[in-house]
């Protein structure tokens, strides 16, 4: 009778190992044992055991019957896979692309960028009179005010030149001469792309001159583009800090001030005029740094507009595990994601319950795509992050209660 008994014991071991073995191993990192829908997940921690239920539990979502889902989570804590489902899908990001451009760009550029634009001239100066050239250098400041416009011409007035005659220039050369994203709706509005906005129109020039009237410099100019020449004088410098930027970049999703930033990227890595295969080259130099393949990931812009802008829950999650080893990265980073219930394009969800307040994270919507992505902190008191994206709902409504629902499971 022992004996029968150690022999059952024995083959419910052997059945229990079987079962462990078929667990399937993932590489966000070293990690293994990591979770398959349904399967045994290899831990016995009662928070990571509760939160992989309530994750299957959402599974069941009737929304999935009908669309598509990838999800990735991953506690930066442990260095372990919480769940996975999907997670080297490709799937369109939104503006959850705005992560791959603002930590491409913090690893390349870093946090003390500046972005810049510069007033010179050339020429010679007649007393208060210029006769010569002004040349306005744009570095696509997104922020670029008639207020800072002003400041420039009060400048100018200062340095002593009281009457213009010649041309004011609008050196534009950072960026190629495409105005709009590759992969762009034709029939969205969208802002140009330019190097030299004011208040985001396409006016510098005008604004220009109207600020040197006012402030009593005479005009007799024409207009016109062109490079500025190495030999001149400097008159003005505006420079405007990347956080700045980044700021309103993911806070309020704006687009312009994505794609600003990403052909900061691309100015950096190219001695022409920047182009956005320029930007896409740099993040995909970044995806082969993560240890994936650059080939099966498609960036085409800076702010998730473009049809072409391809990305997966695995690359998100490597991208934010990356930004959080790095502090000179997260430390600018973190402090511009929305915060659930707070503010930002998460201000009005997730406004009661253990996500508020604690799920700092980007999020992306445009026609049948829905997607959430950054960090939060669980119940364990361990930190994760997560790349939700929902594909192909009737409704942006539907995806954005998904998504909070699989934040308030992480939470408890």
């Amino acid at each position: 009778m022992e004996m029968k008994k150690y022999i059952i014991t024995f083959l419910v071991f052997i059945l229990t190992v079987s079962s462990w073995a078929q667990v399937e191993s993932y590489d966000v990192g070293e990690v293994t044992n990591a979770p398959t829908n349904g399967n045994s997940y290899g831990t016995s921690n009662e928070w990571l055991w509760g939160v992989r239920n309530r994750l299957d539990g959402l599974m069941e979502d009737k929304l999935l019957k009908t669309s598509q889902l990838g999800l990735l989570v991953y506690d930066l804590t442990s260095e372990e896979v919480v769940y996975q489902k999907n997670e080297r899908q490709r799937m369109r990001p939104a503006s959850v692309m705005k992560l791959v451009t603002s930590i491409t760009a913090l690893d390349m550029l870093g946090g003390n960028y500046d972005y810049r634009t510069s007033v010179c001239y050339t020429g010679s100066l007649m007393g208060d009179t210029l006769r010569g050239n002004l040349y306005c250098v744009g570095g696509f400041d997104p922020m670029l005010s008639r207020q800072d416009v002003a400041a420039m011409a009060d400048t100018i007035r200062r340095f002593g030149i009281s009457r213009i005659e010649g041309m004011i220039v609008a050196d534009l050369s950072m960026k190629d001469t495409l105005s709009y994203g590759s992969g762009w709706c034709w029939d969205d509005d969208n802002d140009l792309l330019t190097p030299l906005l004011v208040d985001k129109k396409d006016r510098f020039l005008y604004v220009m001159a109207e600020e040197l009237r006012a402030h009593g410099v005479d005009l007799d100019i024409t207009f016109a583009r062109g490079k500025l020449p190495q030999r001149c004088t400097e008159v003005y410098m505006l420079s405007r800090n990347i956080n700045q930027v980044l700021q309103r970049m993911m806070k309020q999703s704006d687009n312009l001030y994505a794609e600003s930033m990403f052909y900061q990227i691309a100015a950096k890595s190219s001695p022409n005029p920047g182009k956005a295969s320029d930007a896409s080259g740099a993040m995909k130099r970044l995806v082969y740094k993560l240890g994936l393949d650059p080939a099966m990931y498609t960036f085409a812009d800076g702010s998730g507009l473009s049809l072409y802008d391809y990305v997966s829950p695995e690359l998100i999650v490597k991208l934010l595990r990356y930004a959080y080893q790095y502090p000179e990265i997260y430390s600018c980073l973190y402090p511009s994601l929305p915060i659930a219930g707070v503010d930002g394009t998460l201000e009005n969800r997730m406004k009661n319950g253990n996500a508020t307040g604690n799920v700092h994270a980007k999020t992306g919507t445009v026609n049948g795509v829905s997607t959430l992505a950054g960090y939060c902190r669980s119940a364990n008191g361990h930190q994760l992050c997560f790349a939700i994206l929902n594909q192909g709902g009737v409704k942006s409504a539907d995806g954005r209660e998904f998504q909070n629902k699989v934040c308030e499971a992480l939470c408890k």
